[in-house]
């Protein structure tokens, strides 16, 4: 299995950072690079059993994948699975507010691809770890501009 392992720091608080990626999925698009759009795949709130979608152009190559998330912990932790799609594996957003009022984020994946991306992994692999890495960096510019949706109380 490959691993991603990524860290950011956003000055905004945890809160902030979770209302904008964990509860505000379907926008996500509008700080990733590769991801067109996202579909929700049930009705309720998001949380522990959750679904989702997600349409991404990997290295040219077009990709749907399904997630169920398995841990749901507003702020701390959202993490789940690849249920769907060329890639399987788990995935994990870890929050962790720090005393300055900004917050840490830990994007972790431990994942392999599956069918005709698996003839790819030596390129793609990089090429993915490379743009989740870019999408830290643009999810940080996204939220400490502003945009997005203000934490709920």
């Amino acid at each position: 299995m490959a691993k991603i392992h990524e860290v950011m720091d956003i000055d905004a608080p945890a809160e902030r950072v979770w209302a904008v990626v964990a509860e505000d999925v379907k926008n996500a698009p509008k700080w990733s690079t590769n991801l067109d759009r996202v579909e929700k795949l049930d009705r309720e709130p998001p949380g522990k059993g959750t679904r989702y979608r997600y349409h991404l152009d990997v290295g040219g190559q077009k990709v749907t994948l399904e997630v169920e998330q398995d841990v749901f912990n507003k702020p701390k932790k959202c993490a789940g699975r690849f249920v769907k799609g060329p890639i399987k594996g788990t995935w994990a957003y870890t929050y962790t507010q720090r005393k300055d009022g900004s917050t840490r984020l830990v994007y972790d994946m431990d994942y392999e691809l599956g069918g005709l991306l698996r003839f790819a992994t030596g390129v793609l692999g990089p090429q993915y770890a490379a743009g989740i890495r870019k999408n830290m960096e643009r999810l940080k510019i996204y939220v400490e501009s502003g945009k997005g949706p203000q934490a709920k109380r």
